[in-house]
């Protein structure tokens, strides 16, 4: 798993094509809205005659997949998934808008997904990875920026992880792993290809990636592509490493590039360094710096020194992702610019329908300011810090999630991504000179335009040992505070990960039934400072469950809340906590499991980062502490649960392997709580996110369907298989 350097249960699933559909999709090209009216604006309408959000809407909900600034400032270049409903296959296509307004165009055509589009440095070209054939691996196509045929440059067997531009546009840089020969060959044979895989062998021990299935033995190389003729060039090899996070010297005659070079990488994950090599290829010269994780490396307008991010030493995922600075030449130490603020270079704001991409930090043309992104209090902005001089200033702090955003070349023009509570993810442009920012796209304004998705309240409150927390309410469409509301509890995963100011479909679709929804960010996660993120190393439900029932004690007396119609549901390591909620109170009515963690013993070596998951719980194999990892484990406290409970896992989930969930519904039913366990075939760990359209869906009619039987009034139909005993208060 290259370029990770922290292992939260919940990785960001930051994909060329994440699952963006368009609303009103037929089969025909879709046109993104131009009003200029804002989303907030919209959510100020009346509510006359507004429906509310349903599931059926994720096939009609319109996400961005990147975002790109020419050049010369005048031109974005920006992805826009759709979905075939029939097929539940997805396709992607490219428009470009000019900055000034006057409005965007579709710029490719056709079924294929095509992603991660990059500007030549003149800007006259586009380079972009496309899978035209069935079945094919994406390749690098270039195209003329006015329009036209694209060209397909490259023949390769594998996936293109990544492309960059030489600084004189006459090279590609790609991160590419190659297909195993055994799998070419087998391609190639009819009949071997119909019988498949007979078996694997594997000596390496991140064998299996999530989402990605059982790893072949390849491993990611750079590779370089004459644009002109397409001829491709293998710069790195090597069975053991890979080389990753890539980036071309300002001359373009050297590439800067992250790789862990240790005899055995997948025991010392976290021991990555920094390597420079000549463009062409030849030997790599290691840049001094200290031990532990790094990434996202990017050479200093001249050359002369070299940023990156990482924490201040390996297999501390609590750490600070700080911002650091080396000389090129190796004749002074790294050093941490952002060590003085206790803030953490991450994009880790959640949500479920598309969201921001972590950034490497950019330059400032005269090489004195770098920017980059944080997680902080809910949202991801975009900080700005004086390299020598150490001062740090907010450039963008909209309530929101700052996702990708590059500058032109002159740096006076800024577009970036921005998703905010209300609206999944629009592009902005911003002055750099005078701070104005407006809106340049307005897709799903007509959807919800028609959608009444009720009100949400930010919430700060004091824990019983009195540290900070922050939540949010969500009132559903129609709210009555005379009345009163069954209420779900949702707690996110990671833990390294935060709720805030994004779009999440999910808590709209359960507030439309008639919810109120709540969530916070208990400590353990991103957003508050180290010290916060520290509080569970160690100890996973302990002041983390404490905190939850603190938020819940809050919302709980509420005059609109009913306090026997209380349900709980997380996912990942949300799922860990309903787990250890259900073994440690029956205060709520109803709970939904999702791909969660319940037994830390057999959860060593079962995901598909194995035996990494000690170092939260000690840092400890089972076979050295057993008891501590028995302990903290919520299937070993099972016998005390008597909360009806559905179940939900996803059959190809690698990252909490689906016997997780099995323990929990086989622990469940023996103890005769009411229970359901449903299975999702083919999907991975982040089904939620970007997983099959239909199926997703499913996931959501289901946990609504099982808060409805024992949430509300009058119960529904129980569900199949579940007894009908009565629900604990």
């Amino acid at each position: 798993m290259p370029g990770l350097f922290r292992f939260p249960l919940y990785l960001d699933f930051v994909l060329p094509t994440m699952d963006m559909e368009p609303w009103g999709w037929n089969g025909c090209a879709c046109t993104p809205a131009t009003d200029t009216e804002t989303m907030e604006e919209l959510m100020t309408r009346p509510k006359q005659s507004l429906r509310s959000i349903t599931a059926q809407n994720l096939y009609a909900l319109q996400l961005l997949t990147d975002v790109r600034l020419s050049p010369d400032g005048r031109h974005v270049v920006y992805g826009v998934q759709r979905v075939d409903k029939k097929t539940q296959k997805k396709y992607a296509n490219l428009w470009i808008a000019p900055t000034d307004g006057s409005g965007e165009r579709q710029f490719t055509q056709g079924d294929q997904t095509d992603a991660s589009p990059r500007w030549s440095p003149d800007g006259r070209s586009l380079a972009f990875l496309s899978s035209r054939k069935e079945g094919e691996s994406a390749q690098v196509y270039v195209i003329n920026a006015d329009g036209g045929e694209a060209r397909r440059l490259t023949d390769l067997k594998g996936d293109i992880s990544s492309l960059t531009w030489s600084p004189d546009g006459r090279n590609l840089l790609l991160e590419f792993t190659q297909k195993d020969q055994e799998v070419i060959d087998r391609e190639a044979d009819e009949q071997k290809k119909k019988l498949g895989v007979v078996s694997r062998h594997y000596t390496r021990l991140f064998y299996r990636g999530d989402g990605q299935g059982w790893l072949g033995h390849e491993r990611t190389h750079l590779w370089a592509i004459n644009v002109a003729r397409g001829r491709a060039k293998q710069l790195t090899s090597g069975s053991v490493c890979d080389e990753y996070n890539a980036s071309w010297s300002p001359d373009g005659r050297s590439i800067v590039f992250c790789s862990n070079r240790r005899e055995d990488p997948d025991l010392e994950p976290d021991l990555i360094d920094l390597y420079v090599m000549p463009a062409a290829g030849g030997a790599m010269k290691l840049i001094k710096a200290p031990r532990g994780p790094k990434g996202t490396p990017v050479f200093s307008p001249d050359g002369s020194r070299i940023c990156y991010v990482g924490a201040r030493d390996p297999n501390e995922w609590w750490q600070n992702v700080e911002l650091w600075v080396v000389p090129t030449d190796g004749k002074g130490d790294a050093r941490s610019v952002t060590r003085p603020y206790d803030i953490s270079l991450t994009c880790s704001t959640l949500n479920d329908v598309g969201g921001g991409i972590e950034m490497p930090p950019v330059w400032s043309a005269d090489g004195n300011v770098l920017y980059f992104q944080i997680s902080e209090h809910g949202s991801t902005k975009l900080m700005g810090i004086a390299v020598d001089e150490g001062t740090l200033y907010t450039v963008i702090d909209t309530p929101g999630s700052v996702g990708t955003f590059t500058v032109d070349d002159r740096q006076r023009m800024m577009a970036y991504f921005l998703g905010t509570m209300t609206d999944p993810g629009q592009i902005w442009v911003r002055d750099m000179d005078t701070g104005d920012a407006r809106q340049l796209t307005h897709l799903n304004r007509v959807l919800l335009s028609q959608i009444d998705l009720g009100k949400v309240e930010e919430v700060w409150f004091k824990a019983r040992d009195g540290h900070d927390l922050q939540g949010w309410i969500m009132t559903p469409p129609g709210f009555d505070p005379k009345k009163k509301y069954p209420s779900i509890l949702e707690i996110h995963g990671g833990p390294q990960d935060q709720y805030g100011n994004l779009f999440m479909h999910e808590f709209y679709f359960l507030a439309a039934g008639g919810y109120v929804v709540y969530f916070s960010n208990p400590r353990g996660g991103t957003g508050y400072g180290e010290e916060h993120e520290k509080a569970i190393w160690g100890g996973w439900g302990t002041v983390d469950f404490d905190d939850l029932m603190d938020w819940t004690d809050l919302v709980e007396k509420k005059s609109y809340i009913d306090r026997r119609r209380m349900g709980v549901t997380g996912g990942s390591y949300g799922g860990y906590m309903t787990n250890w909620i259900i073994g440690h109170t029956h205060r709520f009515a109803a709970a939904a499991t999702q791909r969660s963690v319940s037994n830390l013993i057999s959860m060593w070596g079962t995901s598909d980062l194995n035996w990494v998951f000690q170092l939260p719980h000690g840092g400890k194999s089972p076979q050295e502490s057993i008891d501590v990892l028995w302990d903290r484990s919520p299937v070993k406290y099972l016998g005390n649960a008597t909360t009806p409970t559905m179940v939900l896992h996803n059959e190809m989930d690698f990252r909490c392997a689906i016997e997780q969930g099995q323990q929990v519904f086989t622990a469940l039913k023996v103890n005769r709580v009411p229970s359901e366990f449903v299975v999702f075939p083919e999907e991975p760990h982040g089904l939620s996110r970007v997983g099959r359209t239909d199926r997703r869906i499913d996931r959501l009619n289901s946990i609504r369907r099982w808060m409805d039987t024992y949430l509300k009034p009058v119960s529904t139909k129980p569900a199949k298989g579940a007894e009908t005993c009565k629900a604990s208060k």
